[in-house]
């Protein structure tokens, strides 16, 4: 499993490339735009200009992609990802999306004799540059234990979740806990803020205590240097949110909170900041 064909070389997907490059795999990536790639290109990878030719040599394609509409036309579209990859290969979406949708990729790649793995990931581009991303997997365990080595070429903490879905139900789940944590940083330091405490102060004083979280060293630095760079963009949590309430709303479950959370992050994106790191919600309170 040598032949790694990488689609949605994006933010999240250059270093994933870069690391798997680094321990010897061979990469194929596909993008629409040449410009966009070229640093990657010079570390090694090798590109093509359409899926077809991008896969049809691979053992493997790693799919990175932006949305679930993404994910629909790169596998279903003629000429698309399941049309190119050949009898007993592999294919891993790492991409977040819905459960559901998992479900049929793995159906369908089934029936042509492909395993398919919903392996979505967390930790952010600092973690995907690092090789340190946690990564939730799913799908037929024996596919998993075969692709762990890939795994492990991207990240540390690696779980096998279950049958296909089961990954993306985890990473939703994840991110369920991420809105609550985020928000409560940012109405923290909103109040600390008010009452005239000293910020850098602040954070010191609560960072190792019960309040302590990665969110609170992650985004209460970045708040106060007001660096809205994304490590995780407003748009891409927005798109999570959704998918989680959609899910829970199968199951009859109000979440208040998530739904709370994601309705200023719309008002957000509405207003523009769609690009911006999740941090930006502090903005929500006047930051």
């Amino acid at each position: 499993m040598k032949n790694i064909a990488f689609i949605g070389a994006g933010r999240m997907g250059k270093p994933m490339v870069k690391n798997l490059i680094k321990l010897g795999f061979n990469v194929d990536i596909f993008a629409r735009s040449i410009m966009k790639v070229y640093d990657i290109i010079s570390n090694g990878a090798r590109y093509h200009s359409s899926i077809y030719d991008c896969a049809r040599n691979s053992d493997v394609a790693i799919t990175m992609l932006g949305f679930p509409k993404d994910v629909q036309e790169v596998y279903f579209a003629t000429g698309g990802l399941l049309d190119s990859m050949k009898e007993d290969t592999y294919i891993i979406d790492m991409t977040t999306t819905s459960p559901s949708l998992a479900v049929m990729i793995h159906d369908e790649a089934a029936k042509r004799g492909i395993h398919f793995l919903d392996a979505p990931v967390t930790g952010g581009v600092s973690a995907a540059k690092e090789g340190t991303l946690s990564i939730m997997a799913a799908g037929d365990v024996e596919d998993y234990k075969i692709c762990l080595p890939l795994f492990r070429a991207m990240g540390t903490n690696i779980n096998y979740m279950g049958e296909s879905g089961m990954g993306q139900h985890t990473k939703l789940a994840n991110q369920i806990i991420i809105a609550g944590t985020i928000a409560g940083v940012c109405e923290a330091m909103a109040y600390a803020r008010a009452e005239g405490l000293d910020m850098a102060k602040f954070l010191r004083a609560v960072s190792t205590g019960g309040a302590g979280s990665h969110q609170l060293d992650s985004a209460g630095p970045k708040i106060l240097d007001r660096d809205f760079t994304p490590g995780f963009s407003v748009k891409h949590f927005v798109k999570d949110m959704l998918l989680a309430i959609d899910e829970a709303r199968k199951e009859n479950l109000d979440l208040d909170v998530l739904a709370t959370v994601m309705s200023h992050y719309k008002k957000l994106e509405d207003d523009g900041f769609g690009e911006n790191g999740t941090q930006t919600l502090i903005k929500y309170y006047g930051g």
